[in-house]
């Protein structure tokens, strides 16, 4: 009987070592360096930079810090792992056999006639009521031959893991979502404040236009042009200010407050672009974006869901026992020894038709792993082309700003001088209209082209994963 059970032991170990599935290991084209930078193998990028680190303004910070701890997204991410932490310490419960108290009694009352009634009528008992009474513990343990709990174990890993890279991932979005808002934020105020100061210049040329109307130098028509830029630059006051009010409103609700107004000092122009953002090469990715680790851990996934599947369709084998007190009186329940028993058995389960499910079920787990390969792939891909994206949007915007500047510059000269020429009659007032005109929009942009650069190296620094640390 010994040697049975050691040549059972020895079968059991070779068949666990066995593996009724092969993994498929991630794989990604990448390559060598991102489009728009120069060749390197410097792994080093702004990523591995905190984000208290890489944004330094104190207002920024606040909200930024407000956000990760309210942001209802990431409550509800932190939640997931804690759940997905608790589902994993309860896998590891699964090599541990299954116990339960059974308590039962019953009476029941045959029929005369039937073969049970006929039967206790030969004993002439005094009750024609069939009483049992049991109490005892089952057992009951399935070896895990073909790695079934193993993968289950080896799932449940990965899915924790991917929780806490969702959570990780969430965090890079809302960095970069409130730092982008903060800086549209920025550019508003500035753009506000750029169409006041034109409608004060606006009302001084009005003022003049209106005397030399008054003196019979000029037309009305003449005065009802000012009087339409000075309403041109009026209307975008309103605007301002409502958009103003609405990304006040969507950082609030990111930050977890009830929509409110933005306390802020600094203006957009005191906001630096870095000079060098260093981007590393793209194999970074692999282990710094969190959405490509989770892809990467949904196949770890993928690869133990098709296990385990594979595993269903062979021989299982279980080992049941029982043991307690029974008895057909009451009396006699707990009537020690006479009413122990025990049992033990032993069986090896083999499916043979189950109307296809396991096979099914083990085909679509396959197709889900290719499935997953594919969406790993796309991720990776689509990292790759928002580094590409955000670097040749910094380099860019870079060349755009320093036009806009000097265009701006040349624009104001040419406004000062418009104004001096009309007031000594060198210049009409077309001449000063178009000129205050121009302006405007070109300080307009220039506000827009600086928020989109400091946005651009915010969406650089969140597509290369940096913001969870």
């Amino acid at each position: 009987m010994k040697n049975q059970i050691n040549r059972l032991a020895l079968i059991l170990l070779f068949l666990s070592a066995c593996k009724v599935s092969k993994d498929v290991a991630p794989t990604a084209t990448l390559p060598a360096n991102y489009r728009y930078t120069a060749t390197t193998t410097d792994t080093s990028n702004i990523a591995n930079i905190q984000w208290k680190s890489f944004f330094t303004d104190a207002t920024l910070q606040k909200l930024i810090d407000s956000a990760i701890v309210k942001n209802y997204d990431m409550q509800i991410a932190v939640k997931n792992v804690e759940a997905s932490q608790l589902l994993l310490k309860q896998v590891k419960w699964n090599y541990v056999p299954e116990v339960a108290l059974n308590v039962t009694a019953s009476s029941s009352r045959p029929s005369d006639n039937s073969l049970t009634g006929l039967s206790l009528s030969q004993y002439n008992l005094s009750s024609k009521h069939i009483e049992d009474y049991s109490a005892n513990l089952s057992l009951s343990w399935e070896a895990d031959i073909w790695g079934k709990i193993h993968n289950q174990q080896k799932s449940a890993l990965a899915a924790y893991l991917q929780t806490a890279e969702v959570r990780k991932a969430i965090q890079t979005n809302i960095v970069a979502g409130v730092s982008q808002g903060y800086f549209n934020l920025l550019m508003l105020d500035a753009q506000i404040k750029i169409a006041k100061q034109n409608v004060r210049l606006n009302d001084s040329t009005l003022r003049i236009i209106q005397l030399q109307y008054n003196a019979g130098q000029v037309t009305s028509l003449a005065v009802q042009q000012a009087q339409a830029q000075q309403m041109a630059a009026a209307q975008l006051i309103p605007q301002f200010e409502e958009n103003i009010s609405i990304q006040e409103n969507a950082i609030s609700i990111l930050t977890g407050q009830l929509p409110d107004q933005i306390t802020r000092n600094a203006t957009i122009d005191q906001i630096s672009v870095p000079e060098t953002l260093s981007a590393g090469v793209p194999t970074n990715l692999l282990s710094s974006r969190p959405d490509v680790k989770s892809s990467e851990l949904a196949l770890i996934i993928a690869n133990s869901n098709v296990g385990i599947s594979k595993a269903d369709m062979y021989p299982a084998l279980r080992i049941t026992a029982s043991g307690g007190v029974n008895t057909f009186t009451a009396s006699n329940w707990f009537n020690i020894p006479a009413s122990l028993f025990g049992i033990v058995a032993g069986s090896v389960i083999q499916p043979v038709f189950q109307h296809k499910e396991l096979k099914t079920k083990y085909q679509v787990a396959q197709v889900e792993r290719e499935k997953t390969v594919l969406q790993f792939r796309q991720s990776v891909l689509n990292a790759v082309g928002e580094v590409s994206d955000a670097m040749v949007k910094i380099d860019k915007l870079k060349l755009q700003q320093n036009i806009a500047a000097s265009r701006v510059s040349t624009l104001q000269q040419a406004t000062s001088n418009a104004n001096l020429l009309f007031k000594n009659g060198m210049a009409n007032y077309l001449e000063v209209i178009t000129a205050q005109s121009n302006v405007l929009q070109s300080e307009l942009e220039l506000a827009t082209i600086k928020r989109d650069q400091l946005n651009a190296v915010s969406e650089l620094y969140r597509s290369l994963g940096g913001g969870w640390k």
